[in-house]
């Protein structure tokens, strides 16, 4: 294998978007024209090719949407076997409490586990990753209890068109709002062996 074709090469942000959101229009969709289950096998065909072209682009699947993608086919089959939409209804909340526990579990160990969910995006002090995992594990387990609350109190076409039009928004205002203190804790980017041996020769030309 050449280093080129093992080099992982990262996603553009529209193509992320298109893999994050698209099964999820997907899904939207299939329900409108047709019902659940319908949308529930669209949803599981669209979240394994969202996979795959995230590895044919990059070489690389990120880990928070391989367990999502995971758990997407897991209670699908689920849902489409036993003919009850209730395991795709779960789905949100047992993803969204399993992230919260694992943070929350890492923190009490004293580690950052955020650092594996979002796999090397950010560079962050210690102090950065300790603030950041606590805000993500709220945020998860606020998720979890979102997705309680919607369906259990609306119809199945509310909680369906709240998954795209209402967490989507949510999650991003929330990751728009880390901004500051991803800035605030931000480490400096490490310099590359040219940019060092350029800097070794302008110190050597001043002496």
């Amino acid at each position: 294998m050449t280093d080129h074709a093992a080099h992982k090469e990262p996603l553009s942000p529209l193509v992320r978007m298109l893999i994050e959101i698209g099964p999820l229009a997907v899904f939207f969709i299939a329900n409108n024209r047709f019902d659940i289950f319908t949308a529930t096998a669209a949803f599981m065909v669209a979240i394994a090719i969202s996979l795959a072209a995230s590895w044919i682009l990059a070489r690389h699947i990120a880990t928070m949407p391989l367990v999502t993608g995971a758990f997407v086919l897991v209670f699908g089959t689920l849902t489409l076997v036993l003919n009850d939409e209730l395991f795709i209804k779960l789905k949100p909340t047992l993803v969204n409490g399993l992230f919260a526990a694992i943070l929350f579990g890492g923190l009490f160990f004293g580690k950052s586990l955020l650092k594996i969910v979002f796999d090397g995006t950010f560079r962050l002090t210690q102090e950065g990753w300790r603030l950041l995992t606590w805000r993500w594990a709220f945020f998860f387990m606020f998720l979890a209890v979102l997705n309680e609350i919607v369906w259990r109190n609306f119809s199945t076409d509310f909680w369906v068109s709240f998954k795209l039009f209402g967490n989507v928004p949510i999650t991003m205002a929330f990751a728009i709002a880390q901004v500051g203190l991803l800035q605030r804790y931000a480490l400096p980017d490490p310099k590359t062996e040219a940019e060092k041996e350029a800097e070794a020769d302008r110190q050597i030309d001043t002496l």
